[in-house]
C-alpha cells in the first residue's frame, strides 16, 4: 500500500503565473479608459473641444514660442492614422495691453531660423497652468511676423484673437508675437484640442482591460483549485469478505492526513503554557545578537543558493553540505522569529545560536533532502512559478520578504508587516491585557508561517513540490509527529524537563 505523491499540476501552475501576470495590466487598462472616458466627457466644450489656461503668458523679448509640446507629429507619420486621429487644435489668446497681437503655427526649424539671435521665451512645461520658460538673450528687434512666408496657420489683431489648424505630419511650433515684432509680450492663452479618437480609444481600452481582467481571474481561479491529486487509495482486499464481518476501512498510508500527500517541509510550534505578558515587548531588542548573526548567515545563504542552482542544473542534484547550511538557516530564523517577531512570539525561551535541528526547542522546521531535483525548474521557480505566492506573501508580510535577481534569495523573515504583523500584534495585546494567548490567532499564525518558509524553500530550489494554496493551521505540521507534550509533573520535576537548550532569559 502506496500514497501516490503528485505535485501542482504543470498546467495549472502556468495558468496561476499567468493570471497573476495579466491582473495588473488588466486593471490598469480598465481604470486607464474609464479615467480617459470620464475626462473627455467632463472636460469638452459645446465645441467639443478639451481645453487648459495658460495664464499670464508673457516675455520681456519679441516672442514666446512652445516647440515640441503640443504640436508634434513626426515627418513619417501615415495620413491614414492623422486622418483617423482628427486632431483640431484650437488657439486663443486675449492680449494684455492695446497692440495687436500675433498668433501663429510653423515649422519648428523655420521659427527657429525667424527669431534666431533675439531675446525671446520658450515655454518648457506647463505646472498647474503656470509656463515655465527658458530664456533666450539677444537683439530686442524682428521684421515682422506677418512678412514671413512660412506660417500654416495665423490670427492677428487686437482684442482675443482665435484660430484653429487641423495637425498635419511634421514638427510645429507656436508662436505669440506682436504684430510689429515689438517686445513686451503679454497675453492670456487657452489651448483647446480637440481629437476624434479620444472616445474610441477610451472605449477600447477599457474594453480591452475587462478582457484581459476577465481572463486573468479565470486563469487565477483555474489554476488554484484542484491543485493536488489525494494520494492513492488502498487496493481492495482480495477475496469476498466473510458474511456477517464488517470489513473496517484501510488504514491512511503513513504521513497522509484527509488524502493529502505530506509536505516536504516541515513546520511546527508549541505555545508555551506560561507566557509573560509583558517579555515580547522587549524580545526584539534580545534578539538583536542574532538579528546580526543571521544577517551574515543569510548573505552566505544567498551565495550558496546560487551555487547549488549551478550545481542542480549540471547534475540534478542539490550539493548535500549546502542543503544542510541553507535548512539550518532557516531553522535558525524560524526560531527567531517565533520568539521574537511575525513568528508569533509563541515561547519566552530564548533561541540557541545553532544551525541544528534542536528537537527541543519548541519551535522546529525540517527539510527532506531530495535526492534528484528537475534541471528544468531550476532556471523559472524562483522568479516566475512562485509569482503566485510572492504576492500572497506581500500580503500577509508587507514587504519583509525581499526577492533579489542579483545575487539569489535573500528573505528577511524576522519582518512584521502586513497581515501576519497584524494578527502577531493582535495577539500580544491579548497576552498583555488578560495573560493568555488567543489559541485561535497562534493557529492561524503559525499557518500562515507554515506557508512562508514552504514558499521560500521552493523558491530557494530546496524542493521541487510546489507549494499548496492552502492554510494548514496549528502548531502541528498535517500528517506529521506532533511535537512532545510538555511534561505535567510537580513544579520543580518540570522545570527541570523543560530546561531550555540555550540561556534561558527574564524568566
Amino acid at each position: 500500500m502506496c500514497a501516490e505523491v503528485v505535485v501542482m499540476r504543470p498546467g495549472r501552475v502556468v495558468a496561476l503565473v499567468v493570471g497573476c501576470l495579466l491582473v495588473l495590466p488588466g486593471i490598469g487598462m480598465l481604470l486607464g479608459g474609464a479615467a480617459l472616458g470620464v475626462g473627455v466627457a467632463a472636460g469638452r466644450d459645446d465645441d467639443g473641444f478639451v481645453s487648459a489656461d495658460l495664464d499670464g503668458v508673457r516675455s520681456d523679448g519679441v516672442a514666446v514660442t512652445a516647440e515640441g509640446i503640443v504640436l508634434v507629429a513626426e515627418p513619417d507619420t501615415p495620413d491614414w492614422l492623422l486622418e483617423w486621429a482628427s486632431v483640431d487644435v484650437r488657439l486663443e489668446a486675449a492680449a494684455v495691453g492695446e497692440r495687436p497681437l500675433f498668433v501663429g503655427i510653423g515649422p519648428e526649424d523655420e521659427v527657429d531660423a525667424y527669431l534666431a539671435g533675439t531675446a525671446h521665451s520658450e515655454v518648457e512645461a506647463v505646472d498647474g497652468g503656470t509656463p515655465r520658460y527658458r530664456e533666450q538673450d539677444g537683439r530686442t528687434e524682428v521684421a515682422p511676423p506677418s512678412a514671413q512666408g512660412f506660417w500654416v496657420a495665423t490670427s492677428e489683431g487686437t482684442g482675443t484673437r482665435s484660430m484653429t489648424w487641423e495637425v498635419t505630419a511634421g514638427r510645429w511650433a507656436v508662436v505669440l508675437m506682436h504684430a510689429d515684432g515689438s517686445p513686451g509680450v503679454a497675453a492670456d492663452v487657452t489651448v483647446g484640442v480637440d481629437a476624434g479618437m479620444l472616445v474610441p480609444v477610451a472605449v477600447a481600452l477599457g474594453s480591452v482591460g475587462v478582457l484581459v481582467t476577465v481572463l486573468a481571474i479565470v486563469l487565477v481561479v483555474v489554476g488554484a483549485t484542484g491543485g493536488e491529486r489525494p494520494a492513492t487509495p488502498a487496493a481492495p482486499p482480495a477475496g469476498p469478505p466473510a458474511v456477517g464481518v464488517p470489513v473496517p476501512p484501510p488504514p491512511p498510508p503513513v504521513g497522509v492526513q484527509d488524502g493529502r500527500p505530506p509536505s516536504p517541509v516541515r513546520l511546527t510550534a508549541r505555545l508555551d503554557r506560561d507566557l509573560s505578558r509583558w517579555q515580547w515587548l522587549v524580545k526584539w531588542v534580545l534578539a538583536i545578537p542574532h538579528l546580526v548573526v543571521l544577517g551574515f548567515l543569510w548573505l552566505a545563504f544567498s551565495l550558496l543558493t546560487v551555487v547549488a542552482g549551478f550545481a542542480i542544473l549540471f547534475t540534478g542534484t542539490y550539493p548535500r553540505a549546502i542543503f544542510d547550511f541553507t535548512t539550518g538557516v532557516l531553522r535558525w530564523t524560524w526560531r527567531v522569529s517565533y520568539y521574537a517577531a511575525s513568528g508569533g512570539l509563541g515561547t519566552d525561551r530564548y533561541p540557541p545560536f545553532s544551525l541544528g535541528d534542536e528537537p527541543d526547542y519548541p519551535a522546529t522546521l525540517d527539510i527532506d533532502y531530495p535526492e534528484r531535483l528537475s534541471r528544468g525548474l531550476v532556471l523559472v521557480k524562483w522568479w516566475l512559478l512562485a509569482i503566485p505566492h510572492y504576492i500572497i506573501i506581500g500580503l500577509l508580510t508587507g514587504g519583509g520578504y525581499r526577492w533579489v535577481t542579483d545575487d539569489g534569495v535573500r528573505v528577511d523573515t524576522t519582518g512584521g508587516g502586513g497581515i501576519l504583523g497584524i494578527l502577531v500584534l493582535v495577539a500580544a495585546i491579548a497576552l498583555l491585557v488578560t495573560g493568555r494567548y488567543p489559541q485561535a490567532l497562534f493557529d492561524v499564525i503559525i499557518g500562515f508561517n507554515r506557508w512562508v518558509y514552504r514558499v521560500i524553500a521552493y523558491a530557494a530550489l530546496m524542493t521541487d513540490a510546489y507549494p499548496p494554496f492552502r492554510l494548514d493551521q496549528g502548531g502541528d505540521e498535517p500528517g506529521g509527529t506532533p511535537l512532545p507534550t510538555p511534561p505535567t509533573g510537580p513544579p520543580d520535576t518540570a522545570a527541570r524537563d523543560l530546561a531550555p537548550v540555550g540561556p534561558r532569559m527574564w524568566s
